[in-house]
């Protein structure tokens, strides 16, 4: 296993394990309007170039036998709604790990990763948002500290979802 900095090389890999873990996940709960066209928005090579281009952002990936397994998008700035006092919030934009390999320890080592990011760019705080409805995601958060800070909402095509905003103070 072998956590590195994600490369223009990973862009379609990225796309590829995007769709997989966003569908797998939660593909069940849109119509396929709504989730192909959050798809078509969010996991497409061109949204990932400009992330991987951008000064603001940081993207780790974690390889299994030479094949990308997870990834983190960690956003230097937070892009949040302000929902608390921080003065230099960061923010986990995603955490996406392979459905064929979660639970081995691959989202602890990119969480710990991202919390060692925010706090060596003087970060006073890490937010994130997550679905309201995945307990799972809630619980893997809050063994970092992660608290709920705020309801918000995230939008899947046309389909709005309620969201909680997490932070762990830095």
């Amino acid at each position: 296993m072998t956590l590195r900095l994600a490369t223009t090389n990973d862009i379609d890999a990225l796309v590829d394990l995007g769709r997989r873990s966003f569908v797998a996940k939660f593909g069940d709960l849109y119509a396929e309007a709504d989730l192909d066209l959050f798809l078509a928005q969010s996991h497409v090579p061109e949204k990932i170039a400009r992330e991987l281009a951008d000064p603001d952002m940081t993207v780790a990936v974690i390889e299994t036998d030479g094949t990308l397994a997870a990834f983190c998008k960690f956003a230097h700035v937070s892009t949040m709604p302000r929902h608390s006092d921080a003065q230099r919030p960061a923010e986990v934009k995603q955490l996406y790990a392979d459905p064929d390999v979660q639970g081995r320890g691959l989202g602890t080592r990119l969480m710990i990763w991202a919390i060692e990011q925010a706090r060596g760019l003087g970060a006073d705080e890490l937010q994130l948002s997550v679905y309201a409805h995945n307990p799972d995601a809630h619980r893997f958060y809050a063994r970092f500290g992660m608290v709920k800070i705020a309801d918000i909402t995230f939008q899947v095509g046309n389909h709005i979802d309620p969201e909680i905003m997490m932070a762990v103070r830095l």
